[in-house]
């Protein structure tokens, strides 16, 4: 075990205990446990450790990515992690396409691959390992490809101790069985119990171009299986300023869409991005000293969204004000669902003496305690923050109306907008559902207007959503079905609440074997994970 760590600015190493802290180091059966106690002011850097196993170049490794947009699933030794700083520089300053994943504070190279909190391999040898480190720092695994080596690597950088306090530094379970490991990791993170989420959304067919023509319309088209009706994006003047409704599109402002939604027995959803606000915003041009700082000292960018948006810095007593004052504004109109976007820019830069996993745990409870008891989507946010804080969380990244997005898309970043990655993600973290959150895979599609999935691709994308997820929305006005869509969202909606998937299987190629059981009976299809069909489906 190595520790990195600094003394009065001073950088230094250590593997065991000395005059600057104590380790004390406790394995009992699957368990470890590391606790470091200061003996002096210190600030932490990095904790490393290693397994003594080693990688087998034919076995499939379950890498978690950092966020809930990155792509995740099983990769091989001989894969690679696509590595942002590959894409034309210009391109990614332009859109600030590293600043939707790790690339910010880890780096990447050919010889190592990585992932966060949850990890697993199957083939010759099988593994289950998960932490139980989630209040303080994430936990990195990553596989080293020169000597086929397991190094655990804890975030603690940020975190400042005082001389006595003390943190723990790794707590995780590890398993050389997949299946115990499995079933150690859902008794350790019980069913939640989540109601499922039938819904729909007005993001994914006309984006920001929203009104309440538009919302009025779709509202009408939903039969009584509905129980969440969510207006996205496009509502307000700019991302931001939440308080300020466009009244060209909405001129009766929405109360009255909210107890419309009601009247349908439905809950009303809202979208949000709390800790963000674009660079065309009132937030932006009026408040810049509420916002993050970069290293240079200029105002965090996050993203290039929109007109391009900058992390809010939510630890000023009036940013708080502001995002609480914006939260209950819609919850005082009668909003139940509350879909909050962006929220890894919470954690950007540490700062204040935390790890970025405090600092993300900390945001999303300060989101929790003003929501209260209502309804909370994540998205784009940490996998393992999110456990205990919201009710639901999206497991990839955005759906594309073409299956893998056009084709320049496949140079950016990990977080990509694309169906196919997201169709994947699904199917890989799938063991989430029910234990950390409810998944959210994202909308299914199955309109003809607007989009050139083909009908086996949007048949797919449905089937899978169903099977897999908590949370089963679209953005289509179903009015529009024919007979053969009805009958796919009838079967779909049958999987949503009756099937349970018991394995999932790859042969390391194309194909993912899904097994499940409805109704008492076992079945299973085949997915084509490069073109994105069903090759069987009973």
């Amino acid at each position: 075990m190595k520790i990195t760590y600094l003394v009065d600015g001073v950088k230094k190493e250590a593997i065991e205990s000395n005059a600057d802290f104590d380790l004390v180091v406790e394995n009992k059966e699957n368990r470890s446990l590391v606790a470091l106690k200061a003996k002096k002011d210190l600030d932490l850097v990095l904790a490393e450790d290693k397994l003594s196993v080693t990688c087998n170049s034919t076995d499939l490794y379950f890498l978690n990515g950092y966020q809930s947009w990155t792509d995740t699933k099983e990769f091989s030794l001989k894969q690679k992690l696509r590595n942002i700083k590959k894409s034309p520089k210009l391109i990614t300053k332009m859109f600030a396409l590293d600043k939707y994943g790790d690339s910010e504070f880890y780096e990447y190279t050919p010889k190592k691959m990585h992932g966060y909190d949850i990890f697993y391999s199957k083939g010759k040898s099988e593994s289950f390992l998960y932490s139980l480190n989630f209040n303080v720092a994430y936990l990195i695994i990553e596989l080293h490809k020169d000597d086929k080596s397991i190094h655990l690597l804890s975030d603690i950088n940020g975190i400042s101790l005082k001389a006595n306090e003390e943190i723990t530094v790794f707590d995780y379970k590890y398993f050389s069985n997949y299946e115990e490991g499995l079933e150690s990791f859902k008794k350790d993170f019980p069913s939640l119990n989540k109601e499922k989420i039938f819904g729909y959304t007005s993001w994914y067919n006309y984006y920001q171009n929203i009104n309440e023509e538009i919302i009025l319309k779709d509202l009408d088209a939903l039969d009584s299986r509905f129980n969440v009706f969510q207006i996205d994006d496009g509502y307000e003047t700019f991302v931001g300023d939440w308080l300020d409704i466009d009244e060209k599109k909405f001129p009766n402002g929405l109360e009255k869409i909210v107890e419309k939604i009601h009247s349908k027995g439905y809950k009303a959803g809202i979208w949000l991005a709390p800790f963000v606000a674009e660079t065309k915003s009132k937030l932006f041009e009026e408040h810049r000293d509420w916002f993050l700082r970069d290293k240079e000292g200029n105002p965090a960018l996050a993203g290039g969204n929109w007109s391009k948006f900058y992390a809010l810095d939510y630890t000023k007593e009036e940013v708080k004000d502001y995002i609480r004052k914006c939260l209950e504004y819609y919850m005082n109109i009668g909003f139940d669902f509350f879909k909050l976007d962006f929220l890894y820019a919470a954690a950007l830069y540490v700062k204040n003496g935390k790890s970025r996993c405090q600092a993300q745990k900390e945001a999303y409870e300060f989101l929790r305690n003003i929501l209260k008891d209502k309804i909370i989507l994540g998205c784009g946010a940490n996998i393992i923050n999110s456990y205990k804080t919201f009710d639901y969380l999206r497991i990839g990244p955005d759906v594309s109306l073409k299956f893998d997005d056009v084709f320049y898309m496949r140079l950016f970043h990990r977080e990509r907008i694309s169906t196919k990655v997201t169709i994947q993600n699904t199917i890989f973290r799938h063991i989430f559902d029910g234990h950390l959150f409810g998944n959210d895979p994202d909308v299914f599609l199955l309109r003809d207007e607007n989009i050139d999935l083909t009908d086996e691709q949007k048949k797919a994308l449905t089937t899978i959503n169903a099977l897999m997820g908590s949370v089963f929305m679209t953005s289509d006005n179903i009015a529009t079905y024919n007979e053969d869509k009805k009958s796919i969202l009838d079967k779909a909606f049958n999987l949503f609440y009756k099937a349970e998937v018991t394995s999932v299987k790859t042969n390391g190629k194309n194909l993912i074997y899904i097994d499940y059981e409805i109704s008492n009976e076992n079945k299973c299809l085949t997915y084509n994970y490069k073109k994105g069909v069903l090759v069987d489906y009973e």
